[in-house]
């Protein structure tokens, strides 16, 4: 049985300033969206961002977009490597905060074998992070 390549998503509140990133399994059965936007599920968020004028009005003025281009894949969708990078620079600082070292090595956040927007990415441990793979073996 082939294993399915697990999708990472980018999860983003710029009314509260919330930035997360999530599996499909964590948007699924965690409460990470419920963590970032204070509703249930994705069927939630959709009604949230039709009715809730202000959450509107902070994703148009984040993304410098109109209201009628604010769906839910504005706030909620596949993360590219540049937001995976974004994150590795955070983990890399937060790492240096608690160990005090210079360049500590960071776990793999995800499965070792991920999906983004720009393709199949591999968990690379002696570079502490995921390289770009055109075929899977």
């Amino acid at each position: 049985m082939k294993k399915t390549i697990e999708k990472i998503y980018i999860l983003e509140n710029p009314e509260k300033n919330i930035v997360k990133f999530a599996t499909d399994y964590q948007l699924r059965y965690d409460d990470v969206i419920k963590d970032v936007f204070g509703v249930a599920c994705l069927k939630d968020l959709d009604m949230m961002i039709q009715f809730n004028k202000a959450f509107q009005k902070s994703i148009c003025v984040k993304l410098g977009i109109s209201e009628k281009k604010v769906s839910l894949q504005t706030v909620v969708r596949i993360a590219s490597k540049n937001d995976l990078l974004l994150l590795k620079k955070e983990m890399v600082l937060e790492a240096i905060k608690q160990n005090k070292e210079s360049e500590p090595a960071i776990p793999c956040p995800f499965d070792s074998i991920i999906q983004l927007q720009d393709g199949i990415f591999k968990w690379d441990a002696e570079n502490s992070s995921y390289i770009q793979v055109t075929q899977i073996a």
